[in-house]
C-alpha cells in the first residue's frame, strides 16, 4: 500500500471522527441548554429578577456594617464588638463541636471505609451494604440530623455534636474508601503471598498508601464542621449560630456583621494552620514559589 493511500485513509478516518465529535458535542449542548431552560422555569430565574435583587444583597450588607470613623476608631470598634467576650466564648463552643465531631467522625469513617471499598471488601453484598451506610449517613443534611437530635437530647451542643458526628461519618468514609480503591494493589498481592491475613493487609499495604490523603480529607472536613457547626446552632444545637440566628431574627445588623467576621476570621487561620500540618505530615514543610 503506498503512502498515498495510508494518507488519504489517515484523513477519512481523522474527518469521519471530527464529524461524529462534532455531532455528539452538539448533542450535549443541546441536552444542556434543554435542561437549563426546564431548570430556570421551575426556579423562576430571570435576568430581570437577578438584577432587580443584587442591590438588596448590597442594601442588607450595607445595613450589617457599622460606622467607623477615623478619629474615633477604638471607640466605634469598641461599641461593635460590645459582645466579644460572649461571643468568643460561643466561638469556643463551636469549634469544640466541630473538633469533636471530626474526631469521632474520622474514626467511624476509618472503620466504615475498608469493608466499603470494593478491592478490600472481599464480598460484593459486604461492599453494598457498607456504601450505602455511608450515602445514608451523609445524604441526610446536618440541619435535619441537628432538629432530630435536639428533640431527643435536648437543646445544647451535644446535639451538635451528634449531627456533625453522623454526617461526617459518611462524607469520610466515602472519600476514604475511595482513596483505598485509587491505591497500588501490587502492594497488597505482595502481602497477601508472605501470607498476612485481612487486617495485615491494611496495615502494611493499604495504610501507608493512603494516610497522606485521609490526613487532607480530615483536615478539609474540620474547615467544613466549623461552618456547619455555626449552622446547626440556628436550630438549638449550641455555639456561635444560636447567637447569630437570635441577631439576624431581632434585625441587630451590626452584631451579625461582628459575628460573621468572627466566623470567618477563625476558618481562615484553621485553614492556614491545617495547610501547615499537611505539608508537614507529608514532608513538605515549605513551598517553593517560582
Amino acid at each position: 500500500m503506498s503512502a498515498s493511500v495510508q494518507v488519504r485513509r489517515f484523513e477519512e478516518e481523522f474527518a469521519r471522527l471530527r464529524r461524529r465529535q462534532r455531532i455528539q458535542l452538539f448533542g450535549f449542548a443541546l441536552l444542556f441548554l434543554t435542561i437549563f431552560h426546564f431548570a430556570a422555569e421551575f426556579s423562576h430565574f430571570t435576568l430581570e429578577r437577578l438584577a432587580a435583587g443584587l442591590p438588596r444583597i448590597g442594601e442588607y450588607i450595607g445595613k450589617t456594617l457599622p460606622e467607623i470613623g477615623f478619629v474615633s476608631l477604638i471607640g466605634d470598634v469598641a461599641t461593635w464588638y460590645y459582645g466579644f467576650l460572649k461571643w468568643l466564648k460561643l466561638l469556643g463552643d463551636t469549634l469544640l463541636i466541630a473538633l469533636m465531631a471530626t474526631l469521632f467522625g474520622a474514626v467511624g469513617g476509618l472503620v466504615l471505609c475498608f469493608p466499603a471499598s470494593r478491592n478490600l471488601a472481599g464480598h460484593y453484598s459486604i461492599y453494598f451494604a457498607f456504601r450505602r451506610i455511608a450515602e445514608i449517613a451523609r445524604c441526610v443534611p446536618e440541619v435535619v440530623y441537628a432538629l432530630v437530635f435536639v428533640v431527643a437530647f435536648g437543646i445544647g451542643p451535644f446535639a451538635g455534636f451528634l449531627a456533625l458526628t453522623a454526617h461526617t461519618i459518611g462524607a469520610l468514609g466515602k472519600l476514604f474508601a475511595e482513596a483505598n480503591e485509587n491505591i497500588d494493589e501490587r502492594q497488597l498481592d505482595g502481602v497477601r503471598a508472605a501470607g498476612g491475613n485481612w487486617f495485615e493487609v491494611i496495615r502494611y499495604a493499604v495504610l501507608p498508601q493512603v494516610l497522606p490523603n485521609f490526613t487532607t480529607y480530615t483536615l478539609w472536613r474540620l474547615e467544613l464542621n466549623i461552618r456547619s457547626a455555626a449552622i446547626v446552632g440556628f436550630v438549638g444545637a449550641g455555639g456561635i449560630g444560636q447567637e447569630l440566628y437570635q441577631a439576624i431574627g431581632l434585625n441587630y445588623y451590626e452584631d451579625v456583621s461582628a459575628i460573621v467576621l468572627m466566623i470567618v476570621v477563625t476558618i481562615t487561620l484553621i485553614d492556614l494552620a491545617c495547610e501547615k500540618i499537611r505539608h508537614r505530615i507529608i514532608g513538605r514543610e515549605s513551598l517553593q514559589w517560582a
